[in-house]
């Protein structure tokens, strides 16, 4: 029998849940108390021995933060299963269609996939110490069932061998200068998640006809939001429109020649948090790990090692790159994305005819 799929729109179609983003609205009348981490709980999680993340986390942060965890907490092995974000929504709805309950902690580089489970009775409501006492209202669920375990931006950048700095954008505006015609490369909204997102705030904000006027500068369309970075490392464009700053840090920080650019417009946040799913087959192993997930010693690894941003104050920027409170931001908006989901992919396809 053929396997059907579901996309996330056609899944979230007719929800009450579109009407709020993903952190607001409560479904519970109030998130539980806060839970440290105690010996008891360690106890109980050394007793089954493992946990099971699903996540969109980059595979060499997430197998660091994996061996972090195993470090600190000997006896508890840490099964990474990493994907795509659009892939681990499609495979857990799979999963649990055919009644299999593999994952205990998840995470998504979309946070509207977090609507989707809470919506659907999934998550657990669980809130780490750390996250009652750090997090502000915004990056942490009402309910208690998910929190923001990164942040990261999707920014502009150039090749500073091919870009002089004084001659580099500034602006989405200064892209549509004629003398970077051929030069661009930018990722695609159908393929990245980062990109949905980036493209939704951009339309938002600067209006579709900013995409119109971009889509005659001859853009080198790639797919991921990890690919324009490396277009630009290898001297094939000379500027992205978009992609991961994470993977901007991490080029530049290797010796590439790339730079960030943070539009003055305001650079589109991505945002991917983390939940505990009820049927997971190893609850106090989850547990541990989502609080461990939110503590100054976690965050402070993705920040160091993933390139990442972090909510928690305790966690410091990398000496090197802009801090995050200097930066000016688009509002992240999951829920609209999801309802406006296919109109941006179409109307994308219409500009760019890829």
């Amino acid at each position: 029998m053929r396997e059907r799929k579901f996309s996330r729109r056609q899944v979230l179609k007719g929800s009450s849940a579109l009407a709020f983003t993903a952190y607001a609205s409560p479904i519970r009348a109030a998130a539980p108390p806060p839970s440290a981490i105690t010996p008891a709980l360690v106890k109980a999680a050394q007793n089954e021995g493992k946990v099971v993340w699903y996540t969109s986390v980059d595979l060499p942060l997430a197998e660091k933060v994996a061996k972090a965890f195993e470090a600190k907490y000997s006896g508890i092995a840490v099964r990474v299963e990493r994907s795509g974000a659009e892939r681990v929504f499609q495979r857990i709805g799979q999963e649990h269609a055919s009644n299999i309950h593999a994952v205990d902690v998840v995470n998504s580089s979309d946070a509207a996939h977090f609507i989707v489970w809470k919506r659907d009775g999934r998550l657990a409501p669980y809130v780490p110490e750390d996250v009652a006492q750090h997090y502000p209202a915004e990056h942490k669920d009402a309910d208690g069932t998910f929190a923001s375990f990164r942040v990261w931006l999707s920014i502009i950048a150039y090749n500073s061998s091919l870009v002089k700095r004084e001659e580099a954008p500034r602006s989405f505006a200064d892209l549509l200068d004629p003398k970077w015609v051929g030069k661009i490369v930018k990722g695609h909204p159908a393929y990245s998640g980062t990109i949905m997102t980036a493209t939704f705030q951009m339309a938002r904000d600067l209006g579709w006809d900013y995409f119109e006027k971009l889509a005659k500068q001859k853009v080198l369309q790639v797919q991921s939001s990890a690919d324009p970075p490396k277009k630009l490392a290898l001297g094939e464009r000379s500027v992205m429109v978009d992609g991961n700053e994470y993977n901007v840090f991490q080029l530049k920080e290797s010796g590439q020649p790339v730079e960030p650019v943070y539009a003055t417009e305001g650079s589109p946040l991505i945002v991917g948090p983390n939940g505990i799913f009820k049927s997971a087959p190893n609850p106090n192993a989850a547990r541990l790990f989502q609080s461990y997930s939110f503590t100054a010693e976690a965050q402070q690894l993705i920040i160091d090692t993933g390139g990442l941003r972090s909510i928690h104050p305790h966690a410091k920027e990398k000496p090197g790159r802009k801090p995050f409170r200097e930066i000016k931001v688009m509002k992240d908006d999951p829920a609209a994305v999801e309802v406006q989901s296919d109109q941006i992919k179409a109307r994308y396809t219409q500009y760019f005819r890829v």
